[in-house]
């Protein structure tokens, strides 16, 4: 007879920063929790991209944890926006300081959850086997399941080719060589600069342009880092009530209630301030098309004036949609490195890549040789990481099944059908539109609290009503298309993803806005969940 599996209060998928919080919640209860995570490190989407020039776009400052008050004051960030090993050696600092490690599995991969009706408990089958556990947390991430290239031809290929959400561990030396990227998104605009500064030649294949604002970024100031703890929790607090989940000061101007002169001062202004803060520039830059198209053209204006051939500024400068509506970038160099003379920009929109050959690739009827190809397109965002387990509920509901059309959630954390499956900033949920350690710590907690509650009760299941389900699938909707976000054709909306529904994933109405609700969900008994 075959072993018991082994069982869990809570098992939890992943060992970034939404997993190993949520393990350090548990801990204070009196809860078996577990983590799994195929890495054979913690680190989650900072174990695996590792891609030159790899840097979080939120201030490390911002983008750490703000629930233990003396982890904030002891570590120190050494640049203003943290580059990826730096960010992995604190998530190891974390794991270690609150003793993580010893209810982590690492190198399991789960394949497949099932609900057990009869048990009231998911039945997870990992390559290490089985477990059970009352509840189950897809702490996966949104950016993390790669969207790996497509084109004919490429296992042809006599060349070395990566992607940047699968680099290797040792790096990779491009001196002397002939570097072909595909793809300008963020991870493109992090990696080009680096990779130019090193290559021979590079050439660039451009499908769409996309707005990059400058990290401005540098060594932390020593004066700025102590100001700055001295008021931490106050800026988490306004982080965590504001509409980003960051510490900008949002506007309650509109771009066209000012004169030009004041308008183009405080683009200025926020252009040196540098990162996510332009869009706070005035309140309507992402509902008011005309307000939009002002600091649009302000932006193209900044890339006319750093790249020096108007041809090339030109296919730098994106038209085809709002500004804001695909992710904003936050770059280093990346507009001046098309400066360089050992670089190329080739636009593929109107002459796509027609394959791959041995020594390149072929677009417009134009080959070009490589010595290496970099594939910086992005990942499957959101609902990827879920849908690549193989998740069953109710009545053997198949997760991927129900979401063939887009994804249904109630607050992006849970979904009707699948009892005790908690997915942390799910679709649904602010996710990728926010700062996402501000989300990330807001669902940890309320879900840490929600499993508290119910077993300080006696209580088992807990359970998405069909009604508040599609409420809440309405109001996702309807804040999105208030706003010009679904005019684009971006990874937000599935576009990036041959065959994906499109549908606005992440809810548009504000961190703030949205804590307010799941804080009133709780207080009101879990409204709008079936409790057993």
């Amino acid at each position: 007879m075959a072993a018991a599996p082994e069982h869990r209060d809570v098992l939890i998928v992943g060992a970034g920063f939404s997993g190993l919080y949520l393990l350090h919640r548990l801990r204070q209860r009196d809860l078996q929790a577990h983590l799994v995570d195929r890495a054979p490190s913690v680190g989650g989407t900072w174990y695996w991209n590792r891609y030159p020039g790899c840097r979080c776009d939120v201030e490390s400052m911002t983008y750490s944890y703000s629930f233990d008050e003396e982890l904030e004051q002891e570590w120190s960030w050494s640049t203003r926006y943290a580059d990826q090993p730096e960010i992995l050696r604190y998530l190891n600092h974390v794991a270690d300081r609150f003793d993580l490690r010893r209810d982590i599995q690492l190198e399991t991969s789960v394949t497949a959850a099932r609900w057990d009706e009869d048990a009231s408990l998911w039945r997870v089958t990992t390559n290490h086997g089985e477990l059970t556990a009352r509840w189950f947390v897809m702490a996966t991430g949104c950016l993390s399941i790669p969207n790996t290239p497509r084109f004919p031809g490429l296992d042809r290929f006599d060349g070395a080719w990566y992607h940047t959400a699968a680099w290797p561990e040792d790096g990779v030396d491009f001196t002397g060589q002939r570097v072909g990227v595909i793809g300008t998104g963020s991870t493109g605009i992090q990696t080009i600069p680096q990779v130019a500064a090193q290559a021979e030649q590079l050439t660039v294949f451009q499908r769409t342009p996309n707005f990059s604002i400058p990290a401005w970024n540098g060594p932390m100031d020593p004066a700025a880092e102590a100001a700055r703890k001295a008021i931490y929790r106050e800026t988490r607090a306004t982080a965590r009530r504001g509409p980003t989940g960051d510490i900008w000061p949002e506007s309650t101007s509109t771009a066209l209630a000012v004169s030009a002169e004041e308008r183009e001062a405080e683009y200025e202004r926020r252009w040196h301030e540098g990162s996510f803060s332009f869009l706070s520039s005035f309140h309507d830059i992402t509902t008011d098309e005309t307000a939009n198209e002002t600091a649009a053209e302000f932006v193209r204006n900044k890339i006319r004036a750093t790249v020096t051939d108007p041809a090339v500024a030109e296919l730098l400068c994106p038209y085809n949609h709002p500004l804001g509506t695909k992710r904003l970038c936050v770059d280093t160099d990346y507009y001046a490195t098309y400066n360089r003379p050992n670089v190329t920009l080739v636009d593929i929109k109107d002459a796509p890549i027609e394959e791959i050959t041995e020594t390149g690739l072929i677009t417009g009827g134009t080959e070009y040789a490589f010595d290496s190809l970099i594939f910086a397109t992005g990942f499957d965002s959101m609902t990827g990481a879920l849908l690549a387990v193989d998740i069953r509920g109710r009545n053997d509901q198949s997760l991927r099944d129900l979401w063939a059309e887009g994804p249904h959630s109630y607050l992006g954390l849970t979904v009707h059908g699948f009892p005790n499956l908690f997915t942390m900033t799910g679709p649904g949920s602010p996710s990728v539109l926010s700062n996402m350690m501000t989300s990330i710590e807001q669902h940890v907690e309320w879900v840490d609290e929600c499993i508290g509650h119910l077993s300080e009760q006696g209580q088992t299941t807990i359970e998405a009503t069909p009604d508040a389900q599609a409420d809440w699938d309405q109001q996702v909707h309807d804040e999105a298309y208030a706003t010009l976000y679904p005019r684009a054709a971006s990874w937000y909306m599935g576009a990036n993803i041959p065959g994906k529904p499109r549908v606005f994933l992440p809810y548009i109405g504000g961190v703030g806005k949205y804590t307010e609700i799941c804080a009133n969900v709780a207080a009101d008994g879990y409204r709008g969940f079936v409790v057993a």
